[in-house]
C-alpha cells in the first residue's frame, strides 16, 4: 500500500502504526503535524518514509529493519540517532535541520547500503567514524554541526563520492594531496572551518567539480594553477547542471537531495537543489598570496567567483571578461594593483562587482553594464585612491576638468585687489629711486631743478597770456 497524504493537523494517533503496518511508502511531508513518533514503528512495513517539514518533537524511535529511504528534515527532533541504525537497509537517510545530538554511532557503518546521508544543521560533535570508508557513499552532508578533528582519512576510499558538505564545523588540520583522486566529486563545501596550510594543487584534477567553497578557513600559499582541468566549470554541458535525483523503486517518485548554502553577490544565499546549477568558486576570507592565475579565465561557466579578504596581489587578469556567465566578482580586501581591465564591462549577466580596499589605479572602464553596477553599489570602487574617471567624481590626467579641477583653475584668473596693490607698490618704489639719484647726484640734481624752474616760467606766461585773451 501506498499512502501520500497533505493537509493533517495534530498529533499522529496511537493507532498509527497498527493501522498502516503494511504501508510500504508514505509520504506525509509538509504538514502540521506534532507531537511524537509512535515506539512501535519498527514492526512496520516501511521501506519509503518521508515526513520532512513537520513539527515533531522527541527522539526518534528504532526504526522498520526494511526501510530504505527515510525523510524527517525540518522538524524538531533531539536525542541521539536510534539504536537500531545500523541494522537498516537504509540507502538514504535524511535528518537535517533537527536538534539531534551526540556522537554519529560507529554502529550505523554496518548500512552497508548506505548511500546519501545528510545530518547537517544538528547539534552532533566529536569525529566521524572511520569504518564510513567501508561503505559507498556518495552523497555525505554533514554540515553546520560541531565535528572535529583532521580532514578524515577514510574519505580517501569513498572514490564515488560525488558531493561533500563538511561546512561550519571545526575540523582543522592540511588539506590531503589525495583529495585530487576523488574524482567523481562534484560539490566540495569545506568553508567555515579552521583548515590550514596550502590549496592541494591536486584539487584541479577534480574534473566534475562545480561548486568549490574553502571560505573562512586559514589557508595560505598561491591559488593552485591548471585550473582549466576542471572541465566541469567550462562551457555549457549539461551536465554542469544536472540535478540528482533518487528514482525509488518502481514508483515513479522522486526526491531532490538538499545542500548548503553560499555566499553569492556579497550576501550568503541558502540553496536546495539549486546548488548544483551553481558553477562557483569561493576561496575568500583566507590568507592567500601571489597572483589571481591566468587559467581562471577559462572557465566560463562560473556563474560566481568570490576571492576576497586575501593577500592577493599583482594584476586582474585582463581575460577575465571572458567569463560570460558571471554573475557575481568579488576581488575586495586584497593588495591587487594595476587597472581595471576594459573586458569587465563586456561581461553581460554581471550584477555584481566589488574590487573595494585594493591598490587598483587608473581610468574606470566605461561602459553601461559596469554604470549600472555602479548606482546599484556605490562602495564597488572605494579604497582605491589612485582610480579616476567617471563614475568618480576625480578626473584623469587629460580628461575634462571636474569641479575639483575648475576650481584650481580659478585660482590662476584675474583678481583686482593683488593687481592694485601691486601696480601701488611699483609706482612709490619707481618714485623712491628718483628721489635717491637726485639726494646723492648734484648735477643731476642742478639739472633737475633748473629744468623745474623752467617750465613752471614757461606755464606762468602761457597763463598770463591766456587769461588776457579771455578778459577781452
Amino acid at each position: 500500500m501506498d499512502i501520500s497524504s497533505t493537509g493533517i493537523v495534530g498529533r499522529l494517533p496511537d493507532w498509527f502504526s497498527t493501522k498502516f503496518a503494511k504501508v510500504t511508502y508514505l509520504d506525509i511531508s509538509n504538514n502540521e503535524i506534532s507531537g511524537r513518533l509512535p515506539r512501535n514503528m519498527e514492526f512496520m512495513s516501511l521501506r519509503y518514509f518521508y515526513i520532512s517539514s513537520n513539527k515533531l518533537t522527541g527522539e526518534i524511535p528504532n526504526l522498520p529493519s526494511n526501510i530504505t529511504f527515510f525523510e524527517m528534515s525540518e522538524n524538531s527532533l533531539s536525542g541521539n540517532l536510534p539504536s537500531n541504525i545500523g541494522r537498516l537497509d537504509l540507502e538514504s537517510l535524511a535528518l537535517r535541520s533537527n536538534q539531534i545530538t551526540g556522537r554519529i554511532p560507529k554502529s550505523l557503518c554496518k548500512a552497508e547500503a548506505l548511500n546519501s546521508l545528510d545530518l547537517s544543521n544538528n547539534l552532533l560533535e566529536g569525529q566521524l567514524p572511520q569504518c564510513f570508508g567501508v561503505m559507498d557513499i556518495g552523497f555525505l552532508m554533514l554540515s553546520n554541526n560541531r565535528f572535529s578533528g583532521n580532514f578524515p582519512s577514510f574519505l580517501k576510499r569513498l572514490r564515488q563520492l560525488k558531493s561533500l558538505d563538511l561546512s561550519h564545523n571545526r575540523f582543522s588540520g592540511r588539506l590531503p594531496l589525495w583529495i585530487g583522486e576523488l574524482a567523481e566529486l562534484r560539490f566540495l563545501g569545506l568553508n567555515h572551518n579552521t583548515f590550514s596550510g596550502e590549496i592541494p594543487p591536486t584539487i584541479s584534477n577534480l574534473s566534475h567539480l562545480h561548486h568549490l567553497n574553502l571560505a573562512g578557513n586559514g589557508l595560505s600559499g598561491a591559488i593552485p594553477w591548471h585550473l582549466s582541468n576542471i572541465t566541469a566549470m567550462i562551457g555549457m554541458d549539461e551536465s554542469n547542471y544536472e540535478n540528482e535525483l533518487y528514482y525509488v523503486g518502481n514508483l515513479g517518485t522522486y526526491h531532490t537531495l538538499d545542500f548548503s548554502s553560499a555566499v553569492v553577490k556579497g550576501r550568503e544565499l541558502n540553496y536546495s537543489s539549486g546548488i548544483w546549477d551553481l558553477v562557483s568558486i569561493d576561496l575568500s576570507f583566507n590568507q592567500l598570496t601571489g597572483v589571481i592565475p591566468e587559467e581562471i579565465a577559462a572557465l566560463d561557466a562560473l556563474i560566481n567567483l568570490n576571492l576576497s579578504w586575501n593577500q592577493l596581489s599583482g594584476k586582474i587578469p585582463n581575460k577575465l571578461g571572458a567569463l560570460k556567465a558571471l554573475e557575481s566578482l568579488d576581488l575586495s580586501r586584497n593588495m591587487l594593483s594595476g587597472g581595471i581591465p576594459s573586458s569587465l564591462s563586456d561581461i553581460t549577466y554581471l550584477s555584481y562587482l566589488d574590487l573595494s580596499d585594493n591598490n587598483l589605479t587608473g581610468t574606470i572602464p566605461s561602459g553601461r553594464q559596469l554604470d549600472t553596477l555602479y548606482t546599484q553599489q556605490p562602495s564597488m570602487y572605494s579604497g582605491n585612491s589612485g582610480l579616476c574617471g567617471l563614475p568618480l567624481p576625480i578626473s584623469c590626467p587629460g580628461k575634462n576638468a571636474t569641479r575639483k579641477d575648475d576650481q584650481k583653475g580659478n585660482e590662476h584668473s584675474f583678481e583686482p585687489m593683488p593687481f592694485y596693490f601691486g601696480l601701488a607698490m611699483g609706482f612709490i618704489l619707481g618714485l623712491w629711486v628718483v628721489f635717491c639719484v637726485l639726494l646723492f647726484k648734484r648735477a643731476w640734481r642742478i639739472a633737475y631743478f633748473s629744468m623745474v624752474d623752467q617750465k613752471y616760467d614757461q606755464m606762468y606766461v602761457f597763463a598770463v597770456l591766456t587769461w588776457k585773451s579771455w578778459a577781452r
